[in-house]
């Protein structure tokens, strides 16, 4: 692969190093001020067993204006961010050169440790997160991870919610767009009892016409613990409602007339979204070498959405109304044993049902699309579950201080059946059991230096409610998609008070299959690779200066399939991964009371097709600077200026997968540049 040189220049970064001192084989890296009391008991913390792992702290996190808590992982190095910007439908986070469209969902998402996925992978249990009720995000890269099978097949992403504590604090923000936000958090802590509350508002009238935005989230924590702190039982409760216009897609003409304009034809697009998420946690120190951790849990999604993809007159593909209603329960238990200072065991089971409803309208041709008249056709009105379960073991070896060997193994299983609105009744695919070896080292050359390897395997299945994933009359059998990922990498300080880790790693995978279940899209891509290099440096000059920055080149090609039509894909890029990520940062402490900030971020440009005829688009480089100024201890207010050059730039995608006739790739702007203002207060 060949690097490229509108990279903004930037190698690397992701950290401000107050993370806890740093055990034997450490090869996380931190972005941010975190702290975390050393334990030697309880649950294995993440950053202690895998090789790859990033970690951004609430100092770079709760202060930030997002319309949507993804975006804050674009400060983050590799992180590609697909802004689609539809109203609800707002995009997605992906690395390790999974895309962003929809078609392979290859990150698992979590909150505080509970599966966040809708059943196709989409992460839109994340909006329902803001910044200020974040403690950290934690990002795990690469198919070493046993703990997770389902949607885990380049890494995952946990965003994890305050918990315990005595404060009140409050975020009051108004810019651009009449961008309206306000945020409270409330923790009360007392002998035994935790209690923690959060409420959020945001609503704005958007960049462009037709993308009033209305939203809300509620949050309550509470949990109980006992004298010995060996015990500790909790709930936690979420509740989100979104209610948002959707502007529509334009076409290269549209865009060049106007970048705020919308459509006629999208005057009654829009969506109306429910999502509540209930989990019931216990934890248990058995003895002093053996811990248990319990999670029960229930997510709701229930979805609305009217869409209208083009004024094409044919057909009535172009004009949809999609409702899901999706129920998910499930349960993660897991065991650690500290058998010996130079062994650990850990292991775990989980367990998810999925009782979901997707419907699909389609209707005639109008300007704007009326929803209210009778559907011309019923796509779908399906009902379908899926059924998970899964077990892992990994041990933790440390035959000498410097030397971490961690071996592991997890297998999943899958069941389900659908009904779909013609009366055809399938079962799932039978995919047996999902085997998948896994193997991290790491080895401390000095106190500065780590390196570290890793190789496992990690799976994609079928999801949705039709074809190919139940097995209708006529359908094939699908295998699971094996992903096979290994890296090599380095974590050192190339000088004082900095910290840098290079990584090279490559995933390979068999039978691999680009399926959109909203649409019915379904593409074999058969064999692919994916390969990069990450790099990340992070410098604390001096007491005011700190630098950060990050570089990800990547590709992902088909190795070997065909299309429908018989052409060979083979040495075709998969369609929307870019091939470099960048990030570049500055913060400035001028005096106690003024703090300055400067994050630059930059996407290479990527296929839109899956033959790579169509050219590239989606490149961008755009700089954000930030001011804060201390008013009182208990006070500040912060400036933020989002896209600071006023750059254009835009997501596309290739409006072939609907209909035939009218190939054309199709553009959502993104924003100019833009200004908020906010009062935050901690009490």
């Amino acid at each position: 692969m060949k690097a490229t040189s509108a990279s903004l220049a930037v190698l690397t970064a992701l950290v401000t190093t107050d993370l806890h001192a740093a055990s034997a084989g450490d090869s996380t890296i931190s972005l941010g001020e975190l702290y975390v009391t050393p334990k030697e008991s309880g649950t294995l913390r993440t950053d202690n067993i895998l090789t790859s792992v990033d970690i951004m702290g609430s100092d770079k996190i709760e202060d930030k204006n997002v319309m949507n808590s993804w975006e804050l992982l674009g400060q983050m190095p590799g992180i590609q961010l697909t802004e689609t910007r539809m109203g609800a439908e707002s995009g997605k986070v992906t690395f390790r050169a999974f895309n962003g469209e929809g078609y392979i969902n290859g990150i698992k998402t979590l909150i505080d440790g509970i599966p966040s996925n809708v059943n196709s992978g989409n992460q839109r249990f994340i909006d329902m997160i803001f910044p200020l009720e974040l403690d950290y995000i934690e990002v795990v890269r690469g198919t070493n991870d046993p703990r997770y099978g389902l949607h885990n097949i380049g890494g995952n992403v946990n965003m994890v919610t305050r918990q315990g504590g005595n404060y009140t604090d409050g975020r009051v923000t108004y810019g651009s767009f009449d961008t309206r936000e306000v945020q409270l958090a409330v923790g009360h802590e007392q002998g035994n009892f935790a209690q923690n509350y959060f409420l959020a508002k945001q609503d704005s009238q958007g960049f462009r016409e037709h993308s009033e935005s209305n939203k809300y989230s509620l949050g309550g924590k509470w949990f109980v613990s006992d004298d010995e702190q060996s015990m500790k039982l909790g709930v936690i409760a979420r509740l989100y409602h979104h209610q948002a216009e959707e502007p529509g897609f334009l076409t290269a003409e549209q865009l060049a007339a106007s970048r705020t304009r919308s459509p006629a034809k999208n005057a009654n697009d829009g969506d109306d979204r429910d999502m509540k998420q209930l989990s019931l946690h216990a934890d248990f120190q058995l003895s002093d070498a053996l811990a248990l951790s319990n999670k029960l849990y229930y997510n709701s999604y229930d979805d609305d959405r009217k869409v209208t993809f083009t004024d094409y007159p044919v057909g009535n593909a172009p004009r949809q109304r999609r409702q899901w209603q999706e129920r998910q329960t499930g349960m993660l238990s897991n065991l650690t044993w500290r058998a010996h200072e130079m062994l650990t065991l850990d292991g775990g089971i989980n367990y998810e049902q999925q009782n979901n409803e997707y419907r699909r309208y389609r209707y005639n041709f109008s300007i704007p699309t009326d929803f209210d008249a009778a559907p011309a056709r019923i796509q779908n009105d399906d009902h379908y579950t899926l059924y998970n379960t899964g077990a892992y073991v990994q041990a933790i070896i440390q035959p000498i201080e410097q030397l971490k060997i961690i071996p592991a193994y997890r297998v999943d299983t899958f069941s389900g059946n659908t009904e779909l609105a013609n009366g055809t009744k399938a079962e799932l695919q039978d995919y047996g059991w999902i085997r998948q070896p896994k193997l991290s080292v790491v080895y401390s050359i000095t106190p500065d230096i780590n390196v570290y390897a890793n190789w496992g395997r990690t799976f994609q299945i079928l999801t949705g409610s039709d074809k190919p994933a139940y097995l209708t009359p006529g359908q094939a059998a699908f295998k699971p998609s094996i992903n096979t990922g290994k890296e090599v990498g380095v974590k050192f300080k190339p000088f004082a008070d900095s910290e840098a880790r290079i990584a090279v790693w490559q995933q390979d995978a068999t039978d691999e299959v680009a399926n959109m279940p909203s649409t019915g899209t379904t593409v074999g891509l058969g064999e692919t690779r994916r390969r990069g290099v990450d790099m990340q440096l992070t410098v604390q000059v001096n007491k005011q200066w700190t630098l950060w920055g990050s570089h990800a080149i990547q590709e992902a090609k088909v190795v070997s399939a065909f299309t429908a039509g018989g052409q060979s894909l083979a040495g075709k890029e998969v369609f929307s991964t870019p091939r470099y990520i960048s990030n570049l940062g500055a913060d400035y402490q001028f005096n106690d009371a003024w703090r300055f900030g400067l994050q630059a971020r930059a996407q290479g440009d990527y296929y839109i097709d899956e033959l790579n005829q169509q050219g590239k688009y989606g490149g961008f480089a755009v700089l954000d600077a930030n001011v804060r100024y201390q008013l009182s201890d208990t006070t500040s207010l912060d400036l933020q200026l989002k896209n600071l050059t006023d750059r254009d730039y835009e997501y596309v995608w290739f409006d072939n997968f609907f209909w035939g006739g009218d190939d054309q790739p199709m553009f959502s702007p993104a924003p100019g540049r833009s200004a908020y203002l906010s009062v935050n207060m901690k009490l």
